[in-house]
């Protein structure tokens, strides 16, 4: 008899209705993938997921009560072992408040009028275990806040000198939102030397998923803004 794999179980998390709905519809065509429930605000997010237990929460991040990047840190900081991915919602407007989504534990973020198509392969990428970064707009929230990070001439963080020199180059690879197969074609390598480089940096690091090592890159020092 072959057993049947769990389906992706979803939690979403917006303060409109209506976007909700949109959401569960396009969730609920798709294959291997359960909505779970939903919540208006963060506070509710953060209790609903105690209860529900979702493998992915597909967060807003502006709501009355508790905001997403509360929520954000309280789902991610759960004391289960494997605690649910977080997925952020955002506008262009909201730039700020993504980053520090990123920084309090979330997988990655979609702007709110992704295509459909592209809303369901992050949800199975961040599943996975994996985390989304879109590039541009990654490169575009780190140059805006430039002034958070450190000066050129600010010492170099203790754990980057625990880094080889091709762990360095695979960090400022991913922080420019390289994929494994990108990166592994840059340096004329396999996909799976790759993916060991990355593993053993995130280890060194202490970093959950890819998202947290761009971020990282750009806190240490080793990318600069506008420099990619």
């Amino acid at each position: 008899m072959v057993t049947m794999p769990q389906p992706i179980r979803v939690l979403l998390v917006d303060d409109q209705p209506l976007l909700r709905t949109g959401f569960r519809m396009i969730l609920e065509a798709e294959s291997g993938i359960a909505v779970v429930g939903e919540s208006g605000d963060g506070e509710a997010a953060v209790s609903h997921t105690r209860a529900l237990q979702p493998d992915v929460v597909l967060m807003d991040i502006r709501m009355p009560h508790m905001d997403g990047v509360q929520a954000t840190r309280a789902i991610t900081g759960s004391t289960r072992e494997t605690p649910p991915r977080v997925l952020v919602l955002t506008t262009f407007d909201l730039d700020e408040y993504v980053v520090e989504a990123l920084r309090a534990g979330a997988s990655g973020f979609l702007l709110k009028d992704v295509p459909a198509d592209q809303l369901v392969a992050a949800i199975r990428t961040v599943a996975s275990g994996d985390s989304v970064v879109a590039p541009n707009i990654t490169r575009r929230l780190l140059d805006m806040f430039a002034a958070r990070l450190p000066a050129s001439n600010a010492p170099v963080p203790e754990g980057l000198e625990h880094l080889t020199s091709r762990e360095r180059e695979v960090l400022i690879m991913v922080a420019r939102g390289m994929s494994n197969a990108e990166i592994a074609t840059e340096l004329v390598v396999s996909e799976t030397t790759v993916k060991t480089h990355v593993g053993n940096l995130l280890t060194k690091l202490d970093l959950r998923d890819r998202v947290q090592a761009a971020i990282y890159a750009y806190e240490s020092g080793l990318v600069t803004p506008g420099s990619l």
